[in-house]
């Protein structure tokens, strides 16, 4: 970040965000992200369960992400809501040899269990965010806290799945929940995002924060805490609220583009 301001200041980080926003957020930036995976799809279920499972597996390189959430849907027969909604026990012998990094078979099993009960009984994964919203306060934090409760409530959920959902009330950063967040609420003029879910207000959606994101916010000075934990989440997203108010999550395409797009 040297190379843009020696010694920032809070208005330098202001109109340099600006700067970085207008060059990373653009459609471009689909292609080779986690979340052209959702973009091939066009029904609103699909979108949902490909852009929610692909943002759990969104650890490691991107690349690899991609072509792993690519073969998992294929596994789908590339129709994810229906094979959700009708598959039968038999059929999730399919997705044994099916592995990312610590997600396994057992997991995947989980995922597909919990994802049937819920689909049999709403129309979009959107209720088991906002429900758990307090209008007259509204948390993101509590939103998270309570999908994660509600994902894990069933009999047969296994402990160790529990380490691929995140959750604030553990000090979790919560990244690719809050990224997941982020491509289904922002009203994006750009198309990146897609803004299906209108009961979440984009002014209320926090940052995902990665190693990447991280590290442009650090030197910038945007970040002061030694931590990383939901508590610098909070931090770096009361700094982005005083640059987009009504939609601190685009400052994620900045300091995340500057970290790593500007080095590639």
């Amino acid at each position: 970040m040297s190379d843009y301001f020696p010694n920032p200041n809070k208005k330098d980080v202001r109109l340099l965000l600006h700067r970085l926003v207008d060059k990373y957020h653009d459609p471009s930036f689909i292609e080779g992200d986690p979340i052209s995976i959702p973009h091939e799809y066009t029904l609103l279920q699909d979108i949902e369960i490909t852009g929610f499972w692909t943002a759990m597996l969104a650890w490691g390189q991107r690349k690899t992400i991609i072509n792993k959430s690519r073969a998992l849907f294929d596994l789908m027969d590339r129709a994810p809501y229906d094979f959700i909604l009708h598959h039968e026990e038999k059929d999730r012998a399919r997705f044994e040899g099916f592995k990312h990094r610590t997600f396994q078979y057992t997991d995947t099993l989980y995922f597909l269990e919990f994802l049937q009960w819920y689909y049999k009984q709403n129309k979009s994964l959107e209720h088991a965010f906002s429900q758990h919203i307090d209008a007259s306060a509204p948390s993101i934090k509590d939103a998270l806290s309570g999908f994660y409760n509600l994902f894990f409530h069933l009999d047969t959920a296994p402990r160790r799945t529990r380490k691929h959902i995140a959750s604030p009330v553990k000090g979790s950063t919560c990244k690719r929940l809050n990224m997941f967040l982020r491509w289904m609420v922002r009203q994006d003029d750009k198309g990146v995002d897609f803004g299906l879910w209108r009961s979440i207000s984009p002014a209320w959606l926090m940052i995902p924060l990665d190693v990447h994101v991280e590290r442009t916010a650090r030197k910038l000075g945007i970040i002061r805490l030694k931590t990383r934990n939901w508590a610098t989440v909070e931090e770096i997203t009361a700094f982005c609220k005083t640059v987009f108010p009504e939609d601190p999550a685009l400052c994620d395409y900045a300091l995340f583009g500057a970290s790593v797009l500007e080095h590639k």
